[in-house]
């Protein structure tokens, strides 16, 4: 049984990627940290996945989308798993739930929080509860707001002396938090060096859990960090297009998730009035979607 042959011509980037058979129906959706080794290894080992085995005979087409993150390709991936969840894949939606980080900077409590429900001023939304919690951790080891609360217990007013933080550093810590959670390229910088230096410290020290529980850490700081714009707050509703040698793929938008990806032949001309009114700031992902496409394409 040989593989489609655009699975070759897929990159080895973050990505999701759906399965059709002869009739043009979907019959799987997945996603990826390499997007080509992921695709071409349901033609190699399924050994534990014997329902996967029974589905891979019907493929016949590969479509892809590269993301800009693994979790933006997680987050697109649940989002079309939402709206439609094809044959043979289990859940709609996948296993991860949805979260978002609470930042407090009043005097009583300050400090982050996990919450499933959006509130003002909270930052994500984010994919996976334990790379949330995981995260938040983080920003608490390198950033410690918490200390600057009123309300501290005996022991959280020792550990706010040992690391020299008083109530005066609450606005300075919050701020760099929220720079953090904002995705500013130099605050991320900061942090993640700030975190790799305290893990080599306790890796040289011998403390080597410590040191798997920072470099854990690190893992979901760059999860709840890194680039997706599949997913918002914000309730906005788009069409995002990109055509590329007479293959024209469209994004839908509803409510700010990304939950509908098309594809189909087009000529240039009719093209354009969706080129056009793809808002600037999607045009990149989707002219790249559309030249994967053309290229899978031109590979059947």
């Amino acid at each position: 049984m040989s593989m489609p042959p655009g699975v070759r011509r897929l990159p080895l980037e973050a990505g999701v990627y759906r399965f059709r058979d002869d009739a043009g129906r979907i019959l799987y959706i997945g996603r990826a940290t390499q997007l080509r080794a992921r695709v071409a290894s349901y033609w190699s080992d399924l050994r534990d996945r014997p329902r996967l085995r029974r589905m891979v005979p019907l493929v016949t087409g590969v479509e892809a989308v590269v993301c800009d993150s693994v979790h933006e390709a997680a987050w697109l991936e649940h989002n079309l798993l939402t709206r439609r969840k094809p044959r043979w894949n289990r859940t709609r939606g996948g296993q991860e739930s949805t979260v978002h980080i609470g930042l407090d900077a009043g005097s009583a409590a300050p400090g982050l929080r996990v919450i499933y429900t959006p509130a003002a001023g909270c930052f994500g939304p984010y994919l996976g509860g334990t790379r949330a919690r995981q995260a938040v951790s983080a920003l608490h080891r390198i950033r410690p707001l918490a200390y600057t609360g009123a309300r501290l217990t005996g022991a959280e007013l020792e550990l706010a002396a040992k690391r020299g933080i008083t109530p005066a550093d609450r606005e300075a810590l919050a701020a760099s938090v929220a720079a953090i959670l904002r995705r500013e390229p130099a605050a991320i910088a900061a942090a993640r060096e700030d975190l790799t230096a305290l893990r080599d410290r306790a890796s040289a020290g011998l403390s080597f859990e410590l040191a798997a529980e920072i470099h854990e850490e690190l893992h979901a700081l760059d999860w709840i960090t890194s680039p997706q714009r599949v997913s918002s707050l914000k309730p906005v509703g788009l069409r995002a297009a990109g055509w590329a040698d007479g293959q024209l793929v469209i994004f839908t938008v509803r409510q700010g998730r990304l939950d509908e990806w098309t594809r189909r032949p087009c000529t240039e001309a009719r093209a354009q009035r969706y080129l056009a009114a793809t808002p600037a700031e999607w045009r990149n992902f989707a002219a790249r979607a559309a030249e994967l496409a053309a290229t899978l394409e031109t590979a059947a």
